[in-house]
């Protein structure tokens, strides 16, 4: 199999077990997952079914207590942890609930931090990070801390950060959780725009009406994969 047809993320037998007090917890328990390249994916289901446990594993966060994660073709296993935070930087976007922007940095600084951990040129920084903020529509706030910022408009820099470094995937957990319902929807409407431009998406969200805008849903229940349908693509 040439390297064009591999998924760009699989999953076999993933399991996570957490030890607390004697106490056994499976948040996993034995997921098998393909993500291909440009696939808007959403991992839906109740409160404490795994949801965050498998993206936090996807995103390098979290490892797993057993089974195989192959991201573009290399096992993540076999990774230091220096270059797990390579990977984690250069492939991976996240985009959090809680946007998690540093206050006494500008919009404009922290779309460019990560770029700056990246060691790369300020020149180049500088051009990567102002066409971030411009196709989210928040070039005209770069000068601007996020406490000046509404939620949306957070959530919006927030999605800058994680494009900015053109990763191979997009993480998103539960975008819109901190968000009313129109500020959630223009999110949302910003995540399929950037899935239009070629961008790969896993998200994960409680909400059907948000995981009805990914190509495919994968529901969890337990820590186990119970359902996967095909969603909207427009």
């Amino acid at each position: 199999m040439n390297a064009s047809a591999q998924p760009l993320i699989r999953l076999d037998g993933i399991k996570k077990v957490f030890y607390t007090d004697e106490v056994e917890t499976h948040a996993l328990a034995g997921i098998h997952l393909e993500i291909q390249q440009g696939e808007y994916v959403a991992i839906a289901g109740p409160s404490g079914c795994g949801k965050s446990t498998l993206l936090a594993i996807l995103g390098l966060l979290d490892t797993a207590t057993e089974g195989t994660y192959t991201l573009n073709g290399n096992e993540v296993a076999n990774l230091s942890l220096s270059q797990r935070a390579r990977v984690r930087n250069r492939e991976i976007g996240f985009i959090f609930q809680s946007f998690n922007l540093i206050g006494d940095l500008t919009v404009f600084e922290n779309v460019e931090l990560p770029l700056i951990y990246r060691g790369m040129k300020a020149a180049e920084r500088r051009e990567r990070a102002n066409a971030a903020l411009e196709r989210v529509g928040m070039a005209h706030r770069a000068k601007h801390l996020p406490s000046q910022l509404s939620g949306g408009q957070q959530q919006r820099v927030a999605v800058a950060r994680a494009v900015g470094g053109q990763p191979s995937i997009l993480l998103a957990d539960e975008p819109t959780g901190n968000l009313d319902s129109k500020n959630g929807e223009a999110v949302m409407d910003l995540l399929r725009e950037l899935h239009r431009g070629g961008a790969t998406i896993c998200m994960v969200t409680h909400d059907p009406r948000y995981a009805a805008h990914a190509d495919r849903g994968v529901h969890l229940f337990d820590g186990r994969v119970v359902e996967e349908n095909v969603g909207a693509t427009a």
